[in-house]
């Protein structure tokens, strides 16, 4: 048995520690905002934050994560700046398909929980491997400046 804190919540769970985190959440749990993409940690649909991190789930076993904090896209917005990326996303009509965006807003947010003011390089590091087929990228980067007051 494996406890993990979710969303605030406590979740015991009987699962193998191999088991990656993205399938606990999708059809363990039933938190479905986080994205199957590639499986390889490429694509940044999967992302969720672990202990305040931006990380991939579809390459994260749920063994290694002890008593880290997860926090998926269904509880973002309950953060101050999760709550402001979230809006910069609709303010800047960043969605089209919409299906990388958990992963891009989850990215989004903790770049700003890191750095407040991010640069352009910053962005460009933090967004590295998050990918959107429809090629939003520029609202994407607005949405980030927006959202963090730059």
């Amino acid at each position: 048995m494996l406890t993990l804190n979710i969303n605030g919540e406590s979740h015991k769970l009987d699962v193998p520690e191999d088991m990656p985190l993205l399938w606990v959440l999708r059809d363990v749990i039933g938190l479905t905002g986080t994205k199957f993409g590639c499986g390889i940690a490429q694509c940044g649909a999967c992302t969720v934050h672990m202990d305040g991190q931006a990380v991939r789930s579809c390459v994260l076993a749920v063994g290694s994560i002890g008593d880290a904090p997860i926090r998926t896209i269904e509880a973002v917005g309950a953060s101050v700046v999760g709550a402001k990326v979230q809006k910069a996303w609709l303010d800047s009509e960043v969605v089209q398909c919409g299906y990388c965006q958990s992963g891009q807003i989850m990215s989004a947010t903790a770049l700003i929980e890191a750095t407040a003011h991010p640069s352009d390089a910053d962005i460009d590091s933090a967004m590295a491997g998050n990918i959107c087929r429809c090629g939003t990228y520029v609202r994407i980067r607005a949405a980030i400046k927006q959202a963090a007051g730059v």
